[in-house]
């Protein structure tokens, strides 16, 4: 179990965190969302020792193993199995069937096993790493980004993975499908503190922002009452019959807490510029052939494609199978060793790739990199502010900037170009999560042609409705939505063998065991995990909702309280502040009872999924 208590942490007199505490308990699953800067990777590696707290304490159970995803690619093993098999457990490490299991869930194939590491490229390597943290089995899975260089087949196998864990998981990801797959629990980074809710990303949203239109109706409505008090002072301050009045008025006052108007936070909004077109079909690829090596088949064979003024196209697959290629082809600037690409003349593209983060000026400001495109000063700093470069902000150097704010600057240099077809490779790699809902909406309502490569799932589903499909090593379009994929196509990834443990592959061979008589054990322990589960399960979300039920009775009588300071029902007051009072007394018990169902809930849990696993191993 993981407890955070009283933290705070700034970094260059820029605060992070203020006094903020929370608790991680058995069998959770907890999300991470902010925006980027304001503290996510911080809290991370301030669990993890790499960095100090200014004040707090952050405490694990005894024995409690962190595994911790990091982007460092340093390998020591000869081969990828040998050193994905690192992260085993010294007293697992002849389980190498287990290891070899999640590398094929992650992506690598059998011929991949013995490659030496360092021949794979940065986002292999990076899954490598993921490989060994999950192999690991710690008590606690610290996961920061894990989705990027994963591709879709990937990151649906690895949802799943998650789900199944055992341990608890802390994420931090961009990508909120994902993320509601996988997590029970949202932890928000907001305003310097920290609030969980369980359920969705979209319910944590939904109760910060009831939670500022509360706190901002109560601090208007205080102020109202702040200058009535105050003008009752004013008039009758000379008139000794009402001095007794006058002096109550100014002790209520002086007692009347003041709230401070929140401030605004900017989100990313912008449009896409569209240039109108009369044309029908704005690009026609015909025949296309092109491969990198020409003694290897080629990365693309024989392709056509034809995209209407209005087409939404997102380009899907395994990765390094020739999605980024194919835009690279589509934009010209790669040629194809045959076929043709015919353009109407009055087609304009926007072309966005994470490449083009090289082309970047290091040395100029935000500001300048932008008027280098051809604005003027003004656009430029309109833009800036747009990209959320307020201030002093557009003045930083590129050279300083965070991989997400850089993909910023790309994309404000994209707004200043009329197109009336945008080509995306990844464009809400390094965005965090509101900004790619911003992506999203921007998309969505951009009246041109888009064709885009995403492994985002909400992207696919929310915007595509045809799809070029890099799979079982040809190139198609199907012409539907993603859930018409799904259904009728699928993803053949999905359907990978899985790695087998010797003893394993020998039971198969014959001599199995009783399947029927399995079946029967099997069915057992599952009505006995429901028989006792079931009845912890509805205890704790019993206990989770009257929480949130009085800590909204609280909040209430808490702003009656406020209401009601200057009334002089004394009465009415004290019964508020006997409510608040009980109130939180009642919540305090019910978090220790919640801790100790939730403890018993995972332990039972784990023996029931250890009973299952077992049983399911004989029937291999």
């Amino acid at each position: 179990m993981l407890s955070v208590q009283n933290l705070s942490k700034s970094f260059g007199g820029q605060k992070i965190f203020e006094d903020v505490s929370f608790l991680l308990s058995p069998g959770e699953r907890l999300g991470l969302v902010g925006r980027n800067g304001h503290g996510k990777t911080t809290l991370f590696r301030l669990i993890v020792g790499e960095e100090h707290p200014d004040a707090g304490e952050i405490s694990l159970s005894r024995g409690y193993r962190l595994g911790y995803l990091t982007q460092e690619l340093a390998f020591q093993g000869p081969t990828l199995l040998d050193e994905a098999c690192r992260g085993l457990q010294p007293e697992k490490a002849d389980e190498r069937w287990r290891v070899e299991k999640v590398l094929a869930g992650l992506g690598f194939s059998r011929d991949d096993l013995a490659r030496h590491p360092a021949v794979f490229s940065g986002g292999y390597q990076v899954r490598l790493n993921l490989a060994k943290v999950l192999v690991g089995e710690p008590d606690l899975l610290l996961l920061d980004e894990p989705t990027n260089y994963l591709d879709v087949v990937s990151i649906r196998w690895l949802s799943e993975y998650l789900r199944a864990w055992r341990g608890e998981v802390f994420l931090i990801t961009h990508d909120r499908k994902f993320m509601d797959d996988v997590a029970t629990h949202i932890l928000g980074i907001h305003r310097c503190k920290l609030r969980k809710v369980r359920g969705t990303t979209e319910k944590l949203y939904e109760q910060l922002a009831r939670e500022e239109e509360v706190h901002e109706k109560t601090r208007l409505n205080d102020e109202r009452k702040r200058r009535e008090v105050e003008l009752f002072i004013e008039r009758f301050r000379a008139k000794a019959t009402l001095a007794s009045r006058v002096q109550s008025r100014v002790k209520s006052l002086a007692k009347m807490e003041r709230r401070e108007k929140l401030e605004t936070i900017k989100d990313l909004e912008f449009t896409f510029r569209h240039e109108p077109t009369p044309a029908k079909t704005l690009l026609t690829a015909a025949a296309l052939t092109f491969g990198y090596d020409p003694e290897a088949p080629p990365l693309i064979r024989d392709f056509s494609l034809a995209v209407g003024p209005t087409d939404r196209v997102c380009v899907i697959g395994q990765n390094g199978k020739g999605k980024t290629t194919l835009l690279r082809l589509l934009v010209g600037d790669l040629s194809p060793a045959r076929g043709e690409l015919h353009w109407h003349p009055r087609t304009r593209v926007a072309y966005y790739a994470q490449t083009n983060v090289k082309r970047l000026d290091e040395g100029r400001t935000v500001e300048e990199e932008l008027m280098s495109s051809g604005c003027e000063r003004q656009r430029a700093r309109d833009l800036c502010g747009l990209m959320m470069f307020e201030g002093d902000d557009a003045l930083k150097r590129v050279g300083v900037l965070s991989g997400g704010e850089r993909s910023r600057v790309l994309l404000a240099k994209l707004l200043l170009t009329p197109a009336n077809l945008l080509v995306l490779d990844e464009p809400t790699n390094h965005l965090d999560m509101q900004s790619a809902d911003a992506m999203l909406t921007a998309l969505d309502e951009y009246p041109g042609a888009v064709v885009m490569v995403t492994h985002n799932e909400m992207f696919l589903h929310a915007l595509a409705n045809r799809f070029v499909v890099f799979q079982g090593g040809e190139v198609s379009v199907f012409e539907g939505s993603y859930q018409d994929f799904l259904e009728k196509v699928g993803w053949a990834g999905e359907e990978r063998p899985v790695a087998r443990a010797p003893e394993e592959d020998e039971a198969a061979g014959g001599r199995g065991p009783n399947r029927r008589e399995l079946r029967r054990l099997r069915a057992e322990v599952i009505t006995r995990q429901g028989r006792a589960l079931g009845p912890l399960a509805q205890r704790i979300q019993a206990i989770e909702a009257r929480i949130e039920e009085l800590e909204e009775a609280g909040r209430a009588a808490e702003a009656e309280l406020v209401a009601q300071a200057t009334s002089g029902d004394g009465k009415r007051l004290g019964d508020l502040a006997r409510a608040v009072r009980e109130g939180k007394v009642e919540i305090d018990r019910l978090f220790d009872e919640l801790e100790v169902k939730s403890k018993q809930h995972a332990e039972l849990a784990q023996g029931f999924t250890a009973e299952l696993a077992a049983l399911d191993s004989q029937d291999k």
